[in-house]
């Protein structure tokens, strides 16, 4: 895939106020509430240190409203002053006077984080570019701030203000993080070959609905095998899961249908699954699920069958973890799996933040051949389609030099 986005390098930033829009949205403690890891953090920091002759206003969201995630990023300043061994400045604020105040008293060298964007409702929502410079986040921010670098590919496949917006109205371009993803990939699938077999799982049900049609209806994914929430739906689609769903799940069994009728033969559903009884791991049938049973991995015949396809794969895709890894007695399903790839001939593509800490639990992340802390936004690449942070860059682009934006 031929992308044409400016660099860093292609831009004047020496003293001048930038924007990075990063995505350090980091796997959370459900407990504790505290940080995981801080892997996406290490990573921004590469671009964050490239800027130091700028003044910089780092931004970036974390979690999603209503979940254990949607977190302060108090912490994630914290984090990230660590690794880059400087002060980096905190502002409990996104776009009212408290941000603008923090961002027009920057010197140069200075690094500013904002608060969590989805603390702002509109980050919440997708936009046009041109409506997206309009929104309250964009346009009041953009009047103290003289260009945007792009590095959050994670959230590559969102058309949120921070991504398309402010590429839309100051001179934009990539950070280092996109510009190595984006070669490493074309790297990696180039030695893609069949037959190709997609494992997903994890919460984001509406993310893994739109990567299966993408990945099956580009020949990208000849199984589909299933776990997490998103297998609880496809069960409950496929009349093996009796019990009803909590409403904001059930109502995509609907979906899971049509993709079911439609692509019967790709789809692989578990077996069995580990729920949790007296403190201790129970594995039953979705048949046997109660209401008040939380499936918290899939069981041993799901992970044996599973291993099975994974190591006789061409190429595969792994996106989102099977269960609660972080649980003690939960990391199984997990853990296996990423062994099986692991051992797989096969070229291995992990997707996700979340996977991307078991890895580093399991110890076997160098035998993966790409390793990608994005997650919907990889899966959506993968299926040859196009991605909102891709397209804002390659308009920034044309419009530096001048050129015709083609949308």
């Amino acid at each position: 895939m031929n992308i044409d986005f400016l660099t860093i390098e292609d831009l004047d930033l020496a003293g001048k106020t930038v924007i990075v829009r990063v995505d350090i949205n980091s796997p959370i403690n459900p407990k504790t509430g505290e940080l995981l890891e801080v892997n996406r953090i290490r990573e921004a920091s590469v671009t964050l240190k490239s800027l130091e002759d700028s003044k910089v206003v780092v931004a970036s969201h974390q979690g999603r409203v209503g979940r254990y995630d949607y977190v302060s990023l108090r912490q994630h300043c914290k984090a990230l002053s660590e690794i880059m061994g400087k002060e980096v400045k905190f502002v409990e604020d996104v776009f009212g006077e408290a941000a603008r105040r923090a961002i027009t008293s920057l010197e140069k060298g200075d690094v500013l984080m904002l608060e969590n964007l989805r603390f702002a409702a509109e980050e919440n929502y997708e936009y046009s570019p041109e409506e997206a410079a309009k929104t309250h986040i964009v346009s009041r921010l953009a009047k103290y701030l003289d260009a945007c670098v792009l590095d959050a590919f994670p959230t590559a496949h969102r058309a949120h203000p921070s991504i398309v917006g402010f590429a839309a109205i100051l001179p934009t371009c990539a950070g280092r993080l996109v510009a190595k993803e984006l070669k490493s990939l074309s790297r990696v699938m180039l030695t893609a070959k069949a037959p190709y077999t997609a494992v997903l799982g994890g919460a984001k049900i509406q993310d893994r609905l739109e990567a299966i049609d993408a990945l099956i209806e580009n020949g990208k994914a000849d199984n589909v095998l299933l776990t997490g929430l998103i297998g609880l739906v496809f069960l409950r689609a496929a009349n093996k899961l009796k019990t009803p769903l909590k409403p904001e799940h059930e109502k995509f069994v609907g979906r899971a249908r049509e993709l079911l009728n439609r692509y019967s033969e790709a789809f692989y559903l578990p077996e069995d699954v580990a729920i949790q009884k007296n403190g201790e791991r129970v594995e039953i049938k979705p048949e046997q699920l109660t209401s008040d049973a939380a499936v918290l991995d899939i069981g041993e015949e799901t992970i044996r069958k599973y291993s099975k396809i994974i190591k006789s794969s061409g190429t595969v895709f792994m996106s989102g973890p099977p269960g609660f890894f972080e649980m003690d007695g939960f990391e199984k399903g997990t853990h296996e799996l990423l062994l099986a790839m692991a051992s797989s001939l096969g070229t291995t593509i992990i997707s996700g933040g979340h996977l991307s800490a078991a890895l580093e639990m399991v110890g076997v992340k160098e035998w993966i051949d790409h390793v990608s802390t994005a997650g919907g936004a990889l899966v959506m690449f993968m299926a040859g389609k196009k991605l909102p942070l891709i397209e804002a860059l390659r308009m920034a682009a044309a419009r530096q030099r001048g050129e015709k934006i083609i949308q």
